[in-house]
Order: structure tokens, then C-alpha cells, then sequence
């Protein structure tokens, strides 16, 4: 691990490193108001299958090119997991995150939050995710809201009891009636199938901490696909994927990705803008298919 850290250094050395979640986090007291976030997911750099994206090597710059046409542009980007696709060694992996990271660095917007995804921190610990982005979890205060950022990949797909801890305290400063929050993950927290592992194994803890507040919205990664979820009064969005998408869970025996179409080609791909609204909290999404930003 210590030849691991210091083949990482050796990169960080070479590239900038950019303001993230991790390690800008907000202190200053900010006025609440309106503001609108972009969230991007399963980015899986280093795929290289053209029977399910022909442009493996291109769709990340295309959703940054679409992006940075944004009118008004974000306050901020979240990558909820799955930077990269899984590396065989420590040095493909981070030459994988180094690549990421530069791409993202074409983002107008330079407020940049990350969490993991297993593609990113299963083969080390998270080892690599940590020297390049920062903790998997952590939170935030903007404009009124409170954000939580959840890392799903802790001792085999789980939260894992030191998080745990660790949001019940950041949950236990805020005004149940009050506070307006948004959590994102990368894998659901409640159980969407957990036959494919479409599930956090203890994930019903943190949705247990999270009910007794009447402003929560979750935003979440992993099936590569857009899907919506009510646990109570808590809406659970996940995201389109930035690579291949997956099919409808349990449609199929395995989760494998869907071929691409050609006579649609990135429809499946794509991100979200949410406006969030100061005086309610409520989050109002907008999806943007690739496919609809390229003409196509």
C-alpha cells in the first residue's frame, strides 16, 4: 500500500489538484436561496466495449461540453461513484482517476463533490479514491441546505458502523422540522434488488436517522438507469449513466449492460440539473439525455 500511495503522489505531482467536496468544504454561514447543482454518474473511464458505447473514449467530454452550456450554470457538480471502470492494477487505476480528473477540469463550474463507487474502491480499500478525491463521505452547508455525501462501498457494499456514527452526529445538529438536506450515494440505500446488488446492506439505517426530517431528498448512482423511489416522504432519484446503461431490475437474468442502439444512439446517457428551492426545499429535477444535446 505504501508503493501505492507513492506511485500516486508521483501523479498528483504532474496534475493539478482541484478544489473538491473533500477538500473545500464550506464554513462560511451563506443566506438561503435558490441554487441548482448538476449531478453525473458511472463514468466508468476505462471501459472499452464498442458493442455497448462506439464512443467509449468520448461521451465524459461531450456531458462536460453539455455542462458548460448550462444557462444559469451550476453551483456546484457532484460525481456520485463509478469514476472509473474496475483497474486490474494499482497503476491503471490511477492512471484512470488522473484521466478523469482532467476531463472534469474542463467543467466551467470548479465546485467539484465526489463519492466512490465499488468500480473505484473495491480492488484497494479505496486506497487511490481517498489520495485523489478525498473521504467518501462528508458534508456541507449551501445556501441554506444541508448536504450529505454517503460513501456506499465500506466493508462490502455497506455503510459500515463508523459512517453511521458519524451521520447520526451531523444529523444531530439539525432542526428535524427546519433543516432542508440532500444525501447522494452511489448505491440505493433501500433495497431496489438486491440479487444484483442493488442495495446498501445497512442502508436502512441511514434512511431510519434520515425520516424523522421532513426535508430529505436522495440522489444516487450505480444502476445506470433513472429511477424514482418514495421510502415515506423521502424521494429517492437515481441517475443516467455516463458509460452503458442497465436493464430494468429483475427484467433479465443478469444485469449486463444494454447493447447500444444505433438508430438512438445516447439515448440511455446523459445527467441532471436540480433546482433547489430555498423557502420549501423542494428539488426540482430536470434530466438531460445526451442524445438530446447532441441533436441526435
Amino acid at each position: 500500500m505504501k508503493s501505492l500511495k507513492i506511485l500516486i503522489m508521483m501523479f498528483l505531482s504532474a496534475v493539478s489538484v482541484l478544489a473538491t467536496g473533500a477538500f473545500a468544504q464550506d464554513t462560511a454561514t451563506e443566506s438561503p436561496s435558490d441554487f441548482t447543482f448538476v449531478q453525473l454518474s458511472d463514468i466508468h473511464w476505462g471501459f472499452n466495449n464498442p458493442k455497448i458505447n462506439p464512443d467509449y473514449a468520448g461521451t465524459l467530454q461531450k456531458a462536460v461540453d453539455a455542462v458548460n452550456k448550462l444557462d444559469p450554470q451550476p453551483d456546484f457538480v457532484v460525481v456520485t461513484g463509478d469514476l472509473t471502470h474496475r483497474a486490474t492494477t494499482p497503476e491503471e487505476r490511477i492512471k484512470r482517476m488522473t484521466t478523469v480528473r482532467t476531463i472534469l477540469s474542463g467543467l466551467k463550474v470548479k465546485d467539484i463533490r465526489y463519492n466512490p463507487g465499488e468500480h473505484d474502491a473495491d480492488s484497494d480499500n479505496g486506497e487511490a479514491f481517498k489520495e485523489f478525491f478525498g473521504s467518501g463521505y462528508y458534508s456541507f452547508d449551501h445556501k441554506g441546505e444541508h448536504i450529505i455525501v454517503l460513501n456506499t462501498t465500506e466493508e462490502e457494499a455497506s455503510l459500515g458502523d463508523a459512517q453511521l456514527q458519524w451521520l447520526q452526529g451531523d444529523l444531530s445538529k439539525l432542526d428535524q422540522d427546519n433543516a432542508k438536506i440532500v444525501v447522494f450515494t452511489h448505491r440505493p440505500l433501500f433495497d431496489l434488488y438486491p440479487k444484483w446488488g442493488w442495495s446498501t446492506k445497512d442502508g436502512q439505517k441511514a434512511i431510519d436517522m434520515l425520516m424523522p426530517f421532513k426535508h430529505v431528498t436522495v440522489f444516487y448512482g450505480h444502476i445506470h438507469q433513472l429511477n424514482e423511489h418514495m421510502t415515506g416522504h423521502i424521494a429517492h432519484y437515481a441517475a443516467a449513466p455516463l458509460m452503458f446503461a442497465l436493464p430494468a431490475p429483475g427484467s433479465q437474468p443478469k444485469s449486463t449492460p444494454v447493447p447500444w442502439d444505433p438508430a438512438h444512439p445516447y439515448k440511455n446517457i446523459g445527467f441532471r440539473s436540480v433546482l433547489v428551492k430555498a423557502d420549501t426545499g423542494e428539488c426540482v429535477v430536470t434530466e438531460h439525455s445526451l442524445a438530446d444535446t447532441l441533436g441526435n
